[in-house]
């Protein structure tokens, strides 16, 4: 059963602060000589936008555009100048930012950084600007350790769901790698070998990570995709109900979370015989996330039948037909459920297949005539007398 969702933890915004101003300068252009360099708010972020002037004495001799990363570069005649920055629309009578002796050299490129969040700049604003400064610095110390551990998160999740992914393929690649020759046993050993691997990996990834964010959902709802998957019923159970309880209480609840986990606390029930709890948890996984329904209630038939609980197989695999008329699988599983109650003809020797039995796997014959199942199904039917429909049309739900 594939259970990946992509949900992705967003980084949290740097502050910027706006830069300050001063006094002025004009302007006159003779470039023989190149500049560049960075402009740098008080905050340590870069400063983007605004002008880079070259003035000499009080008049302006050159000014360059920053761009949106805070870079510029131009050229102006040889000399010894005063570096000055403006932010956008500050006018020609004020200045943000000076630097003097920024000297130009006919044939060279002159690298001139404006860093304000040097002391000696800093020292310059006023008390209150310092203040406020010193808590946006912390507050971008805080966001920028927070993206840090964001960035393993979202890696930690991408690698999480891999994981899931091959385990739920593990029964191929087990045959895969064990060659036609390999008994049905030790295929079945390696199988489940991969499968504690990959779930280890995900329950040791995510027990972490939960640990450096415990308030998001998704990690919680992967830990217990895990736990579920080594068979760790009771701690699978806590993580999924944690995952529902931050999520419903989150600013922007997201079914597909929710739904996980619900399917996940009916995976639970269903596998430890409460059958009325499990069936109450797909459906508020469906209600939840009604766009997955037939996944949901498919999967609910599909746990059904490796639990030998032909009862409620056939009731999820309704569900699951209802859901999406077009999937073959849960025909298949409801046929499955159904035939278990065939009994036998004593004049005959036929198969005598219950209600509904042979019309699943008719549809399921329409839906998929060469799927995995195909030649048993062919083979029931046949036992049973029943020649294949083609045009087999599924009875509608009043």
């Amino acid at each position: 059963m594939k259970r990946t969702i992509s949900i992705w933890i967003g980084l949290l915004a740097l502050a910027a602060l706006p830069a300050l101003a001063q006094t002025p300068a004009p302007a006159n252009v003779a470039p023989t000589g190149k500049i560049h360099g960075h402009v740098t708010n008080p905050t340590g972020a870069s400063q983007a936008n605004g002008t880079v002037s070259l003035n000499k004495e009080t008049k302006e001799v050159a000014s360059f555009p920053v761009d949106a990363n805070g870079e510029y570069s131009g050229s102006a005649p040889p000399g010894t100048y005063t570096l000055i920055y403006r932010t956008p629309g500050l006018t020609p009578d004020k200045e943000t930012d000076k630097i003097d002796n920024i000297k130009i050299v006919v044939g060279e490129d002159t690298v001139a950084d404006d860093d304000m969040s040097r002391k000696e700049y800093i020292d310059t604003l006023p008390e209150e600007t310092r203040k406020q400064l010193a808590e946006m610095k912390t507050h971008n110390a805080e966001a920028m350790k927070a993206n840090a551990v964001i960035k393993v998160l979202n890696s930690d999740l991408k690698t999480a769901m891999a994981d899931i992914h091959d385990a739920d393929g593990a029964k191929a690649a087990a045959a895969q790698q064990l060659g036609a020759s390999a008994s049905k046993a030790d295929v079945e050993t390696k199988e489940n070998q991969i499968k504690s691997e990959k779930y280890t990996d995900v329950v040791t990834l995510m027990t972490k990570d939960t640990g450096l964010r415990p308030t998001e959902s998704v990690l919680w709802a992967y830990l217990g995709q895990g736990q579920l998957g080594l068979k760790k019923y009771d701690d699978a159970e806590t993580a999924f109900k944690k995952a529902l309880e931050l999520d419903a209480a989150s600013k922007k609840p997201r079914p597909e979370i929710q739904g996980l986990a619900e399917s996940g606390l009916g995976e639970i029930y269903a596998r430890t015989a409460k059958v009325a709890d499990a069936a109450a948890a797909y459906d508020a996984a469906v209600k939840i996330d009604p766009t997955k329904a037939g996944f949901y209630y498919k999967n609910e038939a599909v746990i059904y039948s490796q639990m030998g609980n032909s009862d409620a197989q056939a009731a999820a695999a309704d569900k699951a037909i209802a859901a999406n008329p077009n999937d073959p699988l849960p025909y298949y599983l409801k046929g499955q459920a159904l035939v278990a109650k065939a009994t036998v003809d004593p004049k005959t020797q036929r198969i005598v297949l219950p209600e509904g039995c042979g019309e699943a796997y008719q549809k399921y014959l329409e839906l998929d005539p060469n799927g995995p199942y195909s030649t048993d199904v062919k083979g029931i039917l046949d036992q049973a007398g029943q020649k294949i429909n083609s045009s087999y049309k599924a009875t509608k739900k009043k």
